[in-house]
Parts: structure tokens; C-alpha cells; sequence
């Protein structure tokens, strides 16, 4: 019975001296992981640190090179300013020559272009639509001339019918040129028969009607004060279209020029060379008409 007492104790004995490591351990484990925890802690802070003081340099370095962008960009503004005012100044001791080509396009065309491309002269082409000429159409525009209004159909009876039916015409034509060249208008525009046409009743008010309608949706008309006679007849001759233009030019210092670019004004191509050899000897540059162009028209809005 003893015997029994004391093996009992013993074997309590036991148990109670294995308890003492097994606690250890977990304290240990509760240590690792704490320790483990903190370092993590730790490196996390570092890692975000690093990250922003990485994206402090990177801001830096951004604003460092927005600076130098925004430096160069004013420089650049002030070097355009600089040569525009250098370039507004040659031009207002300049004659310019604005050469206008109405009621085109023709078979004439193409050698019309090729013409003013060896005089290196630049010229606003006010046309109409015609099957057929879509290929001139984009050539035009191409060779670096504007391609400008002169109404869908060119009918006097149709277009001065009404201010809604005038202002249908050109936007009828403009739609047309989009289409097929792909290219906003250019809202240059000139009036079948000039805008004093005596087509309609003069005390009609529909061309103040159309003033307005063509100003609300950003059209500029021009007219012109150098004609080359060429309209007079169906053909004029070479010499008599030549002889019109460089006497029209001669008192002015800023010429726009009625020409005209159809099947029958073939002496108006063969008419060109000396044309432009005359206005550049009167010292004349070419340039096509733009919005700003100098004002000359015949009746102005009210």
C-alpha cells in the first residue's frame, strides 16, 4: 500500500516538472512573435518612409521640370510675339495681292494651280459645286490655297429668293466641300455678282437678312476693288485681262483681284505668268484671302 502511495507521488512529481518547459515554449512563442510583429512593424515604417521620401524627390524633380517647361514655354510665347510683331511689320510696308478665282472649278484648274505654284503665289478659290471636279476639290486645298464659297448652285434666281434660301445654299456647299475633302469650311465667302448685285429690288431688305444670318454663323464676304475684266465677254483676250489688273493695282496697296476659273476663261490662265511678274514688279506679295483680310466690300451690314 506504501508502495503504491510512493509510485503515485512520484508520478506527480513527474507531471509537475514537465509543466515548467511547456510553458516556456509558449512564452517563447508569444516573444518570437511579438519580436516578429515589431520588426514587421518596424520595416513596414521604414519601407513607407522610403516611399515617400521617394515621391518627395519625384515631386521635386516633377516641379523642378514643370518650372523649366513653364520657363521655356514663356520664352518660346515671347520669341512668336517677338517675330509676329516682326512679321506685322514687314507685311504693313508690304502690297499685298489677294488673287480671287470665282465659279470654279474648271478643266482649267489643274493648270491654273500648277501656274501659281512656280510663282510661289497663294490664291483663294471662291467655287461652286460640280460633279465630277472632286479630285480639284482636294487639290486645291492640298497646294495649300483656300477653298472658298460662291453657293451650292450659283442660280441668282434660286439663292437671292430668299435669306433662308441664300444661307441653304452655302451651308449646302460647305457640307458638299467637308464631305468630300474632309476639311472644316473655310467660311470665306463671296456673293454671286458681288454683294451689290442688282439681281434683286435694292430696297429689298434680304441682304441685310443675309449680313446677319452669314455673321451669326461666322462667314466673312469679301467683294473687290481690282477687276481683270475677264466676265466682260465669254472670252476676253490675254493682253486686255492683263492689262486690267496691273492698271487696277497700280493705285492700291492692297489688291483683291476677280478672276474667274471656268472652261471659257482659258485666256485668264494664259494671262497669269505676266500677271504675277507685273504685281510682284509693283511690289506685291501673294496671299490668300483669311478673315482678317482688309475689308473690301461693296454694301456692309448695318
Amino acid at each position: 500500500m506504501n508502495c503504491n502511495v510512493s509510485t503515485e507521488y512520484a508520478k506527480g512529481n513527474i507531471r509537475k516538472n514537465k509543466r515548467p518547459p511547456i510553458l516556456g515554449i509558449a512564452y517563447l512563442i508569444i516573444l518570437l512573435l511579438c519580436s516578429f510583429l515589431s520588426i514587421y512593424s518596424i520595416t513596414k515604417t521604414i519601407i513607407a518612409s522610403n516611399r515617400q521620401n521617394c515621391l518627395v524627390e519625384e515631386f521635386n524633380s516633377l516641379s523642378s521640370s514643370n518650372d523649366s517647361i513653364l520657363s521655356e514655354n514663356t520664352k518660346l510665347q515671347n520669341e512668336i510675339s517677338e517675330k509676329q510683331y516682326a512679321y506685322d511689320k514687314i507685311i504693313s510696308n508690304k502690297k499685298i495681292a489677294h488673287l480671287t478665282f470665282d465659279d470654279g472649278p474648271s478643266d482649267n484648274t489643274l493648270k491654273l494651280l500648277d501656274v501659281l505654284d512656280k510663282y510661289n503665289a497663294k490664291a483663294t478659290f471662291f467655287v461652286v459645286y460640280k460633279e465630277g471636279y472632286d479630285d480639284i476639290y482636294k487639290e486645291i486645298i492640298k497646294r495649300g490655297h483656300v477653298l472658298a464659297n460662291h453657293t451650292y448652285s450659283h442660280s441668282y434666281r434660286k439663292i437671292y429668293s430668299s435669306a433662308e434660301s441664300f444661307i441653304s445654299e452655302v451651308e449646302a456647299l460647305d457640307n458638299k466641300l467637308k464631305e468630300i475633302t474632309g476639311k472644316e469650311p473655310s467660311k470665306i465667302l463671296r456673293f454671286p455678282g458681288g454683294s451689290n448685285t442688282g439681281y434683286i429690288n435694292e430696297q429689298s431688305n434680304i441682304f441685310q437678312s443675309i449680313f446677319k444670318a452669314l455673321e451669326s454663323r461666322g462667314y466673312t464676304y469679301f467683294d473687290w476693288n481690282v477687276d481683270s475684266s475677264d466676265a466682260t465677254k465669254a472670252t476676253v483676250d490675254e493682253k486686255s485681262i492683263i492689262n486690267s489688273v496691273l492698271e487696277g493695282s497700280s493705285n492700291v496697296n492692297t489688291a483683291i483681284i476677280l478672276m474667274h476659273d471656268t472652261n471659257m476663261k482659258y485666256t485668264t490662265l494664259e494671262a497669269m505668268p505676266e500677271i504675277l511678274k507685273g504685281l510682284t514688279a509693283q511690289g506685291y506679295i501673294f496671299m490668300p484671302l483669311n478673315h482678317d483680310s482688309a475689308d473690301i466690300r461693296f454694301i456692309k451690314s448695318n
